[in-house]
């Protein structure tokens, strides 16, 4: 309902200014269309692809006269282009990013606009507690997608086959990574050379050793030192499941994309990465039901538990203050996201982080699954990667990729990073 006052508004008046309202531009009226450009990483090859362009559909069909020009980048690039954009001063309206420490940056930049004053609209169906990472001095420069986590997925009939069951401890992961070693077949599928891969599963078993709470202060030097032993211990356990063969040995070569190929092949048993793998399970598997998932063991039970999950809201659109539209791209930063968030879960490749107003009879059952495990978790941790400040994280994704390469001892590995955090 609110959208389709929105839209009306937008067509009709020029005195009145809705939240996605009306700006003092005859393009804002109606009178001449009105291009917003959008920016993300939903390439074609990418889960979310499709919900971005039924969102962007649905956002066009609600505002007569409002196009948007949906641009897409690769993962990685695309976290240089969009530094690059703002110290150019040549951000799009409309932008994803990632919440947390790798946008601070942009919002203390000044070039992010609040949404602060737009949210009131849309605060039933967004629940405050997940914007929590979008918010920066207490005040709103984003809206979050999905509530992603990281789990581990794995092939049902592989374990059956071995006489394997889901672990839940470190003793019990080593086990089942040696049954599979042992017959051949590599344990853990992982990409060393999209990093991110990599550090999806090394954030896991450092989540599972030092709880949310060690991790948080010590990443975002509040307090606690990267010295801690916690963090030589997830080094060495990663080093360990290479060491006994856990990961492809071509692992160093290998995409995220060629990774998840070998998984979805049969020819590795698990894959450690986030909750958007149940829907790609379904359509580029020959055999979903063949598949199954599980939280990540966990490592130490004084400080985790297996509710404990790196993620959480992170996935975010911004827009930018330069905006020669700064009303409708705040609309459109709530309305593409509400949009995304649907389409995407309906597709099963993400966790809604909007309310669930709509029949999801037929989401999968896989990501059924992994939206329960969300539902009853204690923690959410930002990966490393998006939880840190962008040069630390730059930093850490380097010395994680030597590291795994054997050209850092799991003691220099931690040394460094404590140096980069300056504790």
């Amino acid at each position: 309902m609110k959208r389709k006052i929105i839209s009306t508004f937008l067509c009709l008046t020029m005195a009145v200014s809705l939240l996605a309202g009306c700006g003092s531009s005859e393009a804002e009226n109606g009178k001449n269309t009105v291009e917003l450009v959008l920016w993300s990483i939903a390439t074609e090859s990418d889960t979310f692809h499709p919900a971005y362009l039924k969102a962007i559909a649905e956002f066009e069909a609600s505002h007569p006269g409002v196009t948007i020009k949906f641009e897409a980048f690769a993962n990685e690039s695309y976290k240089t282009k969009i530094k690059s954009a703002i110290a150019a001063n040549e951000l799009p309206d409309i932008f994803f990013t990632w919440a947390g420490g790798f946008s601070k940056p942009f919002v203390e930049s000044g070039k992010v606009l609040e949404l602060d004053s737009y949210y009131d609209t849309y605060k039933e169906e967004l629940p405050g507690t997940v914007l929590e990472n979008v918010t920066y001095d207490g005040r709103l420069y984003g809206s979050v997608i999905t509530t992603p986590i990281s789990v581990i997925f794995y092939n049902k009939k592989m374990f059956a086959e071995q006489g394997v069951k889901a672990p839940t401890t470190w003793d019990e992961w080593k086990q089942v990574c040696q049954r599979f070693s042992d017959a051949g077949i590599t344990p853990i599928g992982v990409s060393a050379k999209d990093t991110w891969v990599l550090a999806m599963t090394h954030d896991a078993i450092a989540l599972k050793l030092a709880g949310s709470e060690k991790l948080r202060g010590t990443l975002l030097k509040e307090e606690g030192s990267y010295t801690d032993e916690v963090f030589l211990d997830a080094a060495t356990k990663l080093k360990e499941l290479g060491e006994m063969g856990a990961f492809s040995k071509s692992a160093i070569g290998l995409s995220n994309d060629e990774a998840s190929a070998d998984f979805y092949a049969g020819k590795t048993a698990m894959y450690i990465t986030g909750s958007w793998m149940a829907g790609s399970i379904q359509t580029d598997t020959e055999n979903p039901s063949d598949f199954g998932v599980m939280p990540v063991p966990v490592l130490n039970s004084d400080h985790a538990a297996i509710t404990d999950f790196m993620g959480g809201a992170s996935d975010t659109l911004m827009a930018a203050s330069a905006s020669r539209y700064p009303d409708l791209a705040a609309a459109a930063v709530f309305e593409l996201t509400r949009g995304i968030s649907k389409y995407a879960y309906l597709d099963g490749v993400g966790i809604p982080a909007w309310k669930i107003d709509y029949d999801d009879s037929s989401v999968n059952a896989l990501s059924k699954e992994v939206a329960e495990y969300a539902a009853k978790a204690t923690s959410f941790t930002l990966w490393f990667d998006i939880l840190m400040e962008a040069e630390d994280a730059g930093e850490y994704l380097v010395l994680l990729q030597e590291l795994y390469a054997g050209t850092l001892t799991p003691e220099e590995f931690t040394a460094a990073m404590a140096e980069q955090l300056g504790k």
